[in-house]
């Protein structure tokens, strides 16, 4: 018997996802009928992403799963009409984005690159930088994402330490949880990784407190999600050189208003929420390779857990 697959995400990306997952889900051994468009009472299994058509899911009591598109899931966890499983992104592809992007903008802060590039006097002045075996970096959020970071990161020949609200254990990586393993990863590291779920108990882990923790010229690098960060904080301490520069890739705004005083300091990149943006192709196999597995009777991998916010 043939599945309907509802593709509920933004509707200008049908023509690219719909061949992408019709291909994988004939890999994945699946019979499927796909389409952006059906009655709810029919659907079986559920595409989703926020800036998609569906916010009411109380009409689709026939799905099965609600599969997001996209990793971050806390503009849809606490929807009320959601009483389907639900499961967040997690592949390849965004991992592979991720890992790339902050390795490139950690090596741009141990290197200093931007002395180089914003040279405006032309001025002969050699600055060797540490090996990277002697820049501390800590990561917070020891997901996949995080892991995979930490994985490349210390390829490169970077020391990680890995902090989550719970205990993880990570090949190569000192991993530290609770409010004091906070503390001591935050104490001990040149280069912080913000890559934690936007919950209320993670909302404003860097604030004033816990960047004084930070060796003095620290530098921040956020693609988590804008409200880790509590940005009066942030900027107090980059004007004081407590913090020596924050790339940043996600704020609680977007896009970043024009006038918000994160686009005129001179110690601060914004780059628009570009860090890890879903892969059509990978992604698509993640979500049939889902689906295979709820109509084989295996546990959906991924799956959010409703208390915890992911």
């Amino acid at each position: 018997m043939s599945l309907n697959v509802l593709y509920a995400g933004r509707p200008d990306m049908w023509d690219t996802y719909a061949p992408l997952l019709a291909r994988a889900c004939a890999e994945a051994g699946l019979d499927v009928t796909l389409s952006n468009s059906m009655p709810p009472e029919d659907v079986d299994y559920m595409i989703f992403a926020t800036n998609g058509l569906v916010s009411d899911f109380t009409p689709y009591t026939r799905t099965k799963a609600v599969l997001s598109l996209w990793a971050g899931v806390e503009t849809i966890v606490t929807n009320t009409t959601l009483t389907q499983p639900l499961t967040r992104m997690v592949d390849v592809g965004l991992a592979q984005g991720m890992s790339e992007w902050v390795a490139g903008h950690a090596l741009r802060h141990h290197l200093g690159t931007d002395l180089d590039v914003v040279n405006p006097t032309h001025e002969w002045t050699p600055h060797v930088p540490p090996l990277a075996a002697d820049r501390q970096v800590a990561i917070l959020g020891m997901g996949a994402l995080g892991q995979a970071c930490a994985k490349t990161l210390r390829a490169i020949g970077f020391p990680v330490i890995g902090w989550s609200r719970t205990q993880k254990t990570v090949p190569d990586v000192e991993c530290l949880s609770g409010s004091e393993g906070l503390d001591e990863a935050l104490s001990r590291a040149q280069i912080v990784v913000t890559l934690l779920p936007f919950t209320a108990e993670t909302e404003n882990t860097l604030n004033a407190r816990t960047l004084s923790l930070l060796p003095r010229g620290a530098f921040i690098i956020n693609p988590g999600r804008g409200p880790l960060i509590d940005d009066e904080a942030l900027l107090a301490a980059l004007d004081s050189g407590q913090i020596g520069h924050a790339t940043l890739d996600v704020f609680r705004v977007e896009p970043l208003p024009a006038d918000h005083p994160y686009w005129q300091h001179p110690n601060v990149t914004v780059t628009p929420h570009i860090a890890a943006d879903t892969r059509p192709r990978t992604a698509a196999q993640a979500i049939a390779q889902n689906i295979r597995r709820s109509e084989n009777g295996e546990p959906l991998l991924h799956l959010v857990d409703r208390q915890l916010g992911y």
